[in-house]
């Protein structure tokens, strides 16, 4: 694969191509197509690949950290990739692994995350206003503080997550499994907790406290 010909912008149709521990870090790569690619351990640190194809791509323990990804990742294989304050604003990420992710100051504002795999994971005071988080696993998951106002969280499974101090107002959570979620100090102002499963969490703190369900 002529890796020089990639950074120069001379190869875009790369869809199924292998490009296993390639270093593409800091390259112009807008609207590539890398659908299906084999790409476990490619650096693409500080590139932009905006409205990219990467969906169905192996991008296992890739490193993305600062990249512009507000691309199409459906399916993508993320595990254990460094997304470090990776742009995916929009993006597509439904159905993808993001399980072992490091996601420290990313943006998922606007993300397609329904059926996403992010059980684990550490969002901890990340941007998720108004994604679409349907059907996500985010059991044991690290919400501290994490912003999730107007996000779509219905039938989402958050056993045993992490929600002190998480911003949830105008959220969805109709169908959400919570049984054993941390909500201390949670902003709960203009949820829907419509059939919402809240055995063993913890609500102190929060608008819901005195709710009965």
């Amino acid at each position: 694969m002529d890796i020089e010909a990639i950074r120069l912008g001379k190869l875009k149709q790369l869809a199924g191509a292998d490009l296993e521990d390639e270093d593409l870090s800091s390259v112009d790569l807008r609207g590539i197509n890398l659908a299906g690619a084999n790409l476990v351990g490619t650096n693409f640190s500080g590139s932009n690949l905006e409205r990219a194809r990467l969906d169905g791509a192996n991008l296992i323990e890739s490193l993305l950290a600062g990249a512009d990804l507000r691309a199409n990742l459906l399916g993508a294989n993320l595990m254990q990739a460094d997304l470090t304050g990776a742009d995916l604003r929009g993006s597509n990420l439904r159905g993808a692994n993001l399980m072992g992710t490091k996601l420290t100051q990313a943006s998922f504002a606007g993300a397609f995350l329904s059926g996403a795999n992010l059980m684990s994971v550490n969002l901890q005071g990340v941007d998720l206003r108004s994604a679409d988080l349907r059907g996500v696993n985010l059991s044991g998951a690290n919400l501290q503080g994490a912003d999730l106002s107007q996000a779509d969280l219905r039938g989402a499974l958050l056993t045993d997550a992490n929600l002190e101090e998480a911003d949830l107002r105008g959220a969805n959570l109709a169908g959400a499994n919570l049984s054993g979620a941390n909500l201390l100090c949670a902003e709960l102002d203009g949820v829907n907790l419509t059939g919402v499963n809240l055995e063993r969490a913890c609500l102190v703190g929060t608008s819901a406290a005195q709710m009965v369900f």
